[in-house]
């Protein structure tokens, strides 16, 4: 009979029996006093720990760790991750088979304890060679509502919604790029909580539901990125929406100078939506609160202070899409190049484009000389200049097309899961807000990759491939012909 395995901070123990398993756990309980409940394939320690009074934890208070050794469990995991803080409960996802599925939450008591876990334990090394992930774990209370007629006001929306789901809070709508009496196609709708929004999700994701006629599409709206306090005292960038595409980067810059002449060091504008970079922060808070609702060249704008991108929570993981039954976001958080147009949250910075520019315009207008062969002179251009010919990749063809056609640039999304032989795959979704009028809008292809390139490789060359079936996407494929 083996030994009893003991924890290690990175200890690997050998391999336990099935008692031996239980000894464990009931040593774990005994030792802790917390409860321990297995049911609808997940096991939870503790919620509430003993001697708990009042209401859980708020939000904010739970990290989503991954990557998890499918044969480790709590006596091994919890006093890990007890060093972060006190732990309000565990849920470790579970398999038919005893295994673990890879992936647990926990809940600190506090914000605090949640942000230390991230901080000291992502890519922590919980045994030689496996490395865990460990990231903010949110309630998700948004949907994503595509395919809206866009005359619909948000009066309309809302009460449509409310009559054909529960726990409606409130509608968001965001107007059009170049017509700001009409909205962009899509709507984001909070519910009151989680488990209103996916029983609202649940009722109108088959696809056949329809509102005003239209059969609208229906998925959870991107966590809004979540920075600590401390970073955002920091900040001194702006996020400026809903600008008229006319607007240009001086007239923003003026207009934000004229309440102190000289704060604006910099503005970055991306078709309706701009940053404008102050030399210091308490000229953008005052900014923030006299521009907020201000007209510019007839457009409402909404201000608000920019949010830094957070390296070290840029771990994300899909896990073969199998979600807690009690938190069934997505815990593959979008990773977003280029727009935001199912993200509710602001820009954390300025966002990618596939070539690298955020405007038609090349970033420098003089010409210069070719220095392996003097004399001949190079003249900067924009890659939309071009013919299609010139493009090799199914990525720079799909961006071309989209700017082309006057759409928004196309949206990757990342996911991953997990082989059974411990590989890594990827896949891509791509979103193409531009025809978010009732045909489909988001494509993923069937087939998995081993690298970040290929997947997106893939997603679109199979994006492509449907949008030669769109009516408008063939007229530009002509035009451009």
């Amino acid at each position: 009979m083996h030994e009893e395995n003991k924890a290690a901070p990175n200890g690997c123990g050998k391999i336990r029996s099935g008692t031996q398993k239980e000894a464990a756990l009931l040593a774990l309980m005994e030792k802790t006093g917390y409860s321990m409940i297995q049911e609808n394939g997940q096991r939870k320690f503790g919620g509430p720990p003993p001697g708990w009074e009042g209401p859980p934890p708020p939000r904010g208070c739970e990290v989503f760790v991954g990557k998890i050794p499918r044969d480790m469990y709590e006596d091994e995991l919890v006093p890990v991750f007890e060093r972060a803080g006190k732990i309000y409960e565990f849920r470790l996802m579970m398999e038919f088979s005893g295994e673990n599925r890879g992936y647990a939450f926990v809940m600190y008591t506090t914000k605090e304890e949640a942000q230390l876990a991230i901080k000291i334990l992502n890519n922590y090394e919980i045994r030689p060679g496996k490395f865990i992930g460990v990231c903010v774990s949110l309630d998700n209370c948004r949907l994503f509502i595509g395919a809206i007629p866009k005359e619909k006001k948000k009066e309309e929306i809302l009460n449509e919604m409310k009559k054909v789901t529960e726990g409606v809070v409130d509608v968001i709508v965001y107007p059009n790029a170049t017509d700001k009496t009409k909205n962009r196609g899509f709507a984001f709708v909070e519910y009151e909580s989680h488990r209103a929004a996916a029983m609202a999700r649940r009722r109108l994701i088959p696809g056949t539901f329809q509102l005003w006629g239209h059969t609208i599409q229906v998925d959870w709206a991107d966590p809004e990125k979540e920075v600590d306090e401390e970073t955002m005292q920091r900040v001194k960038v702006l996020y400026v929406r809903n600008l008229m595409i006319s607007t240009t980067e001086d007239t923003i810059k003026a207009e934000f100078n004229k309440f102190k002449p000289g704060v604006v060091e910099r503005v970055k504008k991306l078709r309706d939506y701009a940053f404008v970079h102050f030399f210091h922060r308490d000229d953008a808070i005052a900014a923030m609160s006299v521009m907020n609702g201000k007209c510019i060249d007839g457009a409402n704008i909404e201000v608000t202070l920019a949010k830094p991108v957070n390296k070290e929570g840029a771990w994300k993981q899909h896990f073969n899409g199998q979600i807690s039954p009690s938190s069934e976001n997505l815990l593959g958080f979008p990773n977003k190049e280029g727009g935001h147009q199912k993200s509710l949250g602001k820009p954390a910075s300025l966002p990618v484009r596939l070539n690298g520019q955020h405007s038609p315009g090349p970033p420098e207008v003089e010409r210069c000389t070719y220095p392996f062969f003097p004399g001949i002179k190079l003249t900067p251009i924009s890659m939309y200049s071009l013919k299609s010919s010139h493009f090799s990749s199914a990525a720079m063809h799909l961006d071309y097309f989209c700017n082309k056609n006057n759409w928004a640039p196309p949206e990757y999304y990342l996911y991953s899961t997990t082989s059974q032989d411990g590989k890594i795959l990827l896949v891509y979704k791509v979103l193409i807000p531009g025809i978010a009028d009732g045909s489909q809008s988001y494509f993923m292809p069937d087939k998995l990759c081993t690298t970040v390139e290929s997947a997106k490789e893939l997603a679109a060359q199979f994006t492509l491939l449907h949008l030669g079936k769109h009516k408008r996407f063939q007229l530009v494929l002509k035009n451009l012909r």
